[in-house]
């Protein structure tokens, strides 16, 4: 794996739009120093749509289709880590209104990265487009979570950019969309952790919260905080919930069973109270 990583900030611009800078540095928390495996795919997954007015921007469409019909779907986002040894996997799922998002890659490839295959595929869910990317500097698939979570970014804004009425249903559109979610998720209600074994080298980490930007990072930094380490995964932004899944280890074996309650109640604090203050205590 190589040795730098990113330093993602999120800027506000005037337009309201924002976007994920990134700049090379060193010593930033990422994913194991073991090979990244391939275990058989657990993928979350929603069918749920929304009925909701239509955003009023006439804002250019992606080389895609707005839609005839006020029904939005659900936009989804996937980060995959563990479905391709080479590469990093980057899936767009926005129902049947995305085109061949020709502009997403370039904004990808302006993040350092190299699309190295693109396709499209169809099933009861809508039309899915995945990318696969690797480095431009060393040609190995993505794994610093600062990067991960910029190029999440990334694509999320290309998302509220040519297709402003997904703002309603993701919640950067809260502070970068037209048209805003009409209902916040309770985060106490919505953060849900589980540990289990998986084999007997490593555990699986499951987490579903609220999502917002730098959430990828953060979670992979409160794991490695207390010495676990992060081998692989999965992110999924799903509307206005993020799903994350990762393979964890603690020298080299599966966790066991306190350290394991210790990683849930450490995540668990953090994404239920995040603006805590170290004064308060």
């Amino acid at each position: 794996m190589g040795s730098a990583s990113v330093h993602l900030a999120v800027q506000i611009c005037c337009n309201n739009e924002f976007k994920a800078n990134a700049a090379f540095v060193k010593g930033s928390p990422r994913f194991g120093n073991k090979p990244l495996c391939c275990p058989a795919r657990r993928r979350f997954s929603s069918s749920a749509t929304r009925i909701i007015p239509r955003a009023s921007s006439a804002t250019a469409v992606e080389d895609g289709s707005n839609g005839d019909t006020d029904t939005i779907p659900t936009p989804k986002v996937i980060i995959d880590l563990d479905s391709d040894p080479d590469a990093t996997v980057v899936e767009i799922t926005f129902g049947d209104r995305l085109g061949a998002l020709l502009d997403t890659m370039n904004a990808l490839k302006n993040l350092g990265l190299n699309v190295v295959k693109a396709n499209v595929f169809l099933d009861s869910s809508g039309k899915h487009n995945k990318f696969a990317i690797t480095k431009a500097d060393t040609g190995r698939k993505v794994d610093d979570p600062e990067v991960l979570e910029a190029i999440r970014l990334t694509v999320i804004n290309n998302l509220l950019q040519y297709h402003p009425e997904s703002s309603s249903q993701l919640a950067m559109g809260v502070a970068f969309g037209v048209d805003p979610p009409k209902q916040q998720v309770d985060v106490d209600i919505a953060t849900h952790i589980s540990v289990f074994d998986d084999g007997p080298d490593r555990s699986l980490l499951l987490v579903e919260t609220a999502d917002r930007p730098g959430l990828l990072v953060d979670l992979v930094k409160i794991i490695t905080d207390i010495n676990v380490n992060v081998e692989s995964g999965e992110f999924d932004t799903e509307g206005l919930l993020a799903k994350a899944k990762f393979h964890v280890s603690y020298k080299g074996k599966a966790i066991i069973k306190p350290l394991q309650q210790v990683l849930a109640n450490s995540l668990r604090y953090f994404l239920r109270r995040p603006t805590t203050e170290e004064a308060s205590f």
